[in-house]
């Protein structure tokens, strides 16, 4: 039998995986499914022989940890149906950045690493997955625009990693916190979200939970908060816009939300800080996936009971900026020193193909990137509408039917570079929000200096030949 463990100079190339079968060989690869064990839905055929080779993961610990136990069992079962060796090494993923890093500088290490924003700095690191987008769209539909544009440069026109999934990223709101106050559906504005925290807070209490520290929930609140506002970091053409009028108005705002109705707590957190905070009771409003839901289903039922959820605010940029990015967005990246990447690539169409059974296992926290694979996850009457998991009411869910409508990429209008890639990874937009909000800086000062850091950043990478703009 063939071995495909192959040296970089001699392996097929990902045309010649892809494609090699021939077109009869496509149609089997399409069609040739199987039912199998019960973390496998489908077994897809891998268009080449993987066995005998091997499969190490990198991966986020998920935030729904009944994901995590599927997606082992998962694994194992198509390394045994392909006689490949597996294993998978889960992580906080705080950590992963640093973890990637590490192994591009020592030239060897997992053959996937998977991340929950794009990490287009290290493009230059990893193999183009052009092909894998495109042999998944052939036999599964088109892949979710805003996932294509979380895993892509237009600059190089590389795919650096392969979107399978994201998790939408909703308002979470305590039900009988809001009620009091005028708004027993939650605040749907701005405005009321202000108000209305600080009658909360001023008569209940109870603080608001969104972060202004360095992790990635507070990046993506003040990200979400400055379209909202009608501004941007960078425009489509990814020049730097981040120093403008409405970007002052959200970070002014942010600063009087802070002042009305936070603590300095939400200064130190970490990514798990504001779940926690709703799921203890002591937190009225976070900006957060269903994770910190599902957690209170298993802490805190009566919690569980009182937590509604809501789509993107309206801020002064109107309604078509009422927008937010995945709360995560899966990118799956094979390093260019992996000697496994025909392996890799094959699990990954396998993922994509199984993503029903994916969504299920972590409770609608994944959403796929290739909606065909679970069409009904968001049709009327599908699961949403009446949650397996015991949400109560039944159909508590129902507003992540229209996420794809309201989430858009990371860096948005632009597109998911290497500069908003580093400005994430080093927290430039949580440390303007929190430099104002404590006092530290007027909000035109940290934007002024927010501004610097990005120019500095994009300037690296436009030398780099990694990035446009700069005109």
């Amino acid at each position: 039998m063939r071995d495909f463990r192959l040296s970089r100079s001699t392996r097929l190339s990902r045309r010649s995986v892809l494609h090699g079968a021939g077109a009869a060989g496509m149609a089997a690869a399409v069609g040739s499914y199987q039912t199998t064990g019960a973390a496998t839905l489908v077994q897809a055929t891998p268009t080449v022989d993987i066995s005998g080779t091997s499969l190490n993961i990198l991966q986020w610990s998920h935030f729904v940890p009944s994901f995590d136990i599927w997606f082992q069992t998962f694994l194992t079962e198509w390394g045994t149906a392909n006689g490949v060796s597996t294993k998978v090494d889960l992580v906080n993923t705080a950590d992963i950045p640093a973890a990637f890093a590490a192994e591009i500088s020592a030239g060897q290490g997992h053959d996937i690493i998977e991340h929950i924003t794009p990490l287009a700095q290290y493009e230059e690191a990893v193999v183009d997955m052009k092909d894998l987008v495109d042999e998944a769209t052939r036999r599964h539909g088109p892949q979710l625009e805003m996932c294509a544009k979380n895993s892509s440069n237009p600059t190089t026109g590389k795919f650096y990693s392969f979107c399978h999934g994201y998790a939408p990223d909703p308002a979470n709101y305590r039900k009988s916190l809001w009620e009091p106050v005028g708004y027993a559906n939650g605040p749907t504005t701005f405005d009321e979200l202000l108000e209305g925290g600080q009658k909360i807070y001023a008569e209940q209490g109870i603080q608001m939970g969104i972060g202004m520290s360095q992790e990635i929930d507070s990046n993506m609140a003040a990200q979400a908060m400055i379209w909202a506002f009608g501004g941007s970091v960078q425009d489509e053409n990814e020049n730097i816009t981040i120093n403008s009028p409405e970007t002052l108005a959200a970070v002014e705002y942010m600063k009087a939300l802070f002042e009305g109705c936070m603590t300095p707590e939400v200064f130190g957190w970490n990514a798990a800080s504001n779940n926690q905070l709703l799921v203890a009771g002591r937190a009225s409003y976070i900006l957060n996936s269903i994770s910190a839901f599902r957690a209170a289903q298993e802490q805190q039922p009566e919690t569980a009971d009182d937590i509604f959820f809501s789509t993107p605010l309206t801020g002064p940029g109107g309604p078509d900026r009422a927008l937010a990015h995945g709360h995560a967005v899966f990118g799956s990246m094979i390093p260019t020193y992996s000697q496994n990447q025909d392996t890799a690539r094959e699990f990954l169409l396998h993922l994509v193909a199984n993503y029903k059974a994916a969504s299920d296992n972590g409770k609608f926290y994944n959403f796929p990137a290739f909606p065909e694979t679970y069409p009904e996850l968001t049709t009327e009457g599908g699961p949403l509408d009446n949650d397996p998991n015991g949400a109560n009411p039944p159909d508590k869910l129902a507003t992540l039917k229209t996420a794809n409508d309201w989430t858009v990429n990371l860096g948005w209008p632009g597109p998911a570079n290497a500069m908003i890639g580093e400005a994430f990874n080093t927290f430039v937009l949580s440390d303007m929000m929190a430099k104002s909000a404590r006092g530290d800086m007027s909000p035109q000062d940290a934007i002024t200096e927010a501004e610097t850091t990005l120019n500095e950043i994009a300037t690296r990478w436009r030398d780099a030949g990694l990035m446009g703009g700069g005109q």
